[in-house]
Parts: C-alpha cells; sequence; structure tokens
C-alpha cells in the first residue's frame, strides 16, 4: 500500500469524524490529527500494514495546556505519525504496548517527563527520574 493511500484508508477504518486531518508533508511522510480515543485502532491498522517499527514517541506541552503526543511509525522509509492532545486534566490514554512492545520504554519515558497516565502498561515505574523524584512534579509540564 502506497504512503499517499494509507491516511485516507486509515481514516476510513477508524472513522472520518475521529481524524481532524491528513497531511502529507513531502513524499513518504504523513501526519495524521486524531482523536485520543481512536489511537489503539488507529496502531492496530498501521501494524497490520506493515508498519511495525514504532520509531519514537514523542510529547510536548502546546500554549493553551493540552498535551500533545506524536507516535511516530517507519515502513521501509515511509514515516507515518499519529498526532493526539490530551487536555491537562485528563492526562491519560491507554497504551499501546501490547500491539508495539517497543512502546514501553517510550511510555515509561513520557510518564515521568509528563505525568501521562498510560492505563493497561505493565509497569510504570520511573526510567529517566530518580527514584526519589516527587511523583506529583513532572520536568515537562508547565
Amino acid at each position: 500500500m502506497e504512503s499517499s493511500d494509507i491516511g485516507e484508508k486509515l481514516r476510513h477504518e477508524i472513522g472520518a469524524e475521529s481524524v481532524s486531518s491528513v497531511t502529507y508533508s513531502r513524499e513518504r511522510r504523513v501526519f495524521i490529527e486524531m482523536s485520543h480515543l481512536c489511537l489503539r485502532a488507529a496502531v492496530a491498522f498501521l501494524k497490520n500494514n506493515g508498519f511495525s517499527q514504532l520509531c519514537a514517541i514523542t510529547g510536548s506541552q502546546t500554549d493553551d495546556k493540552l498535551i500533545e503526543l506524536l507516535y511516530h511509525f517507519d515502513k521501509a522509509g515511509s514515516l507515518f505519525t499519529l498526532r493526539v492532545q490530551l487536555p491537562e486534566k485528563e492526562c491519560s490514554i491507554t497504551t499501546i504496548s501490547d500491539i508495539i512492545p517497543g512502546a514501553l520504554l517510550y511510555e515509561r519515558e513520557i510518564h515521568d517527563l509528563y505525568g501521562i497516565d498510560f492505563s493497561g502498561h505493565p509497569s510504570l515505574q520511573k526510567l529517566v527520574l530518580p527514584d526519589e523524584w516527587n511523583d506529583q512534579s513532572f520536568p515537562l509540564k508547565n
């Protein structure tokens, strides 16, 4: 399947109302902005279509206090990014580590730095912060 087709097929698979935008920034580079409620379905779809290599999960806090998570996938040089936003007060999302085991460490890191709860994660123990770090203080969250 061509990377130019995958965005539209994903939109059809998880429902057009769950996808805010599909952007093709350049050849073989796709961004999907979507509801966090459909993340697991989108990840399963990507994995079933050969995007099984999770390159990274990155996080940031926007000016309007939303936490944005970017899930970066690769398939033979085609890069696909899922972008979800979480309201500051609702810092929880379901883990994808049972679908993509490589997500385990990325989710632990984001939990440490932003306080995001990845529900269903097998062990959200500290990864980058010292054990004695205050559990209510997150270095990258304002």
